[in-house]
């Protein structure tokens, strides 16, 4: 059985972190999920990076991706890591490494048709971090798409929310969202955030996260021409 595999990582709002009784939930028997090596239905939370884990954006984009697609079987692997820093993304570094050895595993199972990516509300809070995040991120992109064998992959990102310019720490989102928006990498997406809410100051609500999730897919199909 091969897979329409989409690739799942950045920090806590790419694992999600909503609510799962302010949503109704998304049953797929056509979205699998990668978990404990192996593959297994698909139901959220997705994520078991921390307690809090819940409603993440995954979903939602598998979902409207399969309306375009509807004779595939979409294959999601949760690689996100709450908290953490664009740092430890790089190459060489844990999380990279961790991500590149669970994808490598799961695409035993599919292709990879997607990497989708939401990260960088920890790198807003400081200036030398939001300054040189565009360029540290296509950076490790461009290798990770090397040792994936996909140089050609979708690769989507999401814009943090305008929520945080109340935020107290991560006061440099814009310089961040700046950079996601206009990342120079080919077949590269953006999804905005624009319009959504939040739950707890840093966090999308489940809602907004299904939304968000919405607009990933439509960049995605957007870069595969669908």
């Amino acid at each position: 059985m091969s897979r329409d595999i989409m690739l799942l990582i950045g920090q806590s709002n790419m694992a999600g972190r909503g609510l799962p009784n302010e949503v109704d939930p998304i049953t797929d028997e056509r979205i699998d999920t990668f978990r404990d090596d192996q593959w297994q239905a698909a139901i959220e939370p997705l994520h078991n990076d921390k307690e809090t884990a819940g409603i993440g954006l995954s979903m939602s984009c598998a979902s409207a991706y399969l309306e375009a697609f509807p004779q595939a079987r979409v294959g999601l692997v949760p690689a996100a890591v709450g908290g953490t820093p664009l740092s430890r993304w790089m190459p060489g570094e844990d999380l990279y490494e961790r991500a590149l050895g669970i994808a490598q595993n799961a695409l035993k199972g599919g292709m990879l048709k997607a990497i989708l990516w939401h990260q960088g509300e920890t790198d807003a809070q400081n200036l030398e971090l939001a300054q040189s995040y565009g360029q540290r991120l296509a950076e490790m992109m461009g290798t990770l798409r090397q040792a994936l064998d996909a140089n050609d992959v979708p690769f989507v990102v999401g814009g943090l929310g305008d929520f945080l310019a109340v935020h107290p720490t991560c006061v440099h989102y814009r310089l961040v969202n700046d950079a996601l928006q206009n990342l120079n990498l080919d077949r590269c997406g953006f999804a905005s955030a624009e319009g959504l809410g939040e739950f707890d100051g840093i966090h999308f609500n489940s809602a907004a996260l299904r939304s968000l999730g919405q607009r990933y897919s439509t960049e995605l199909l957007r870069l595969v021409g669908a």
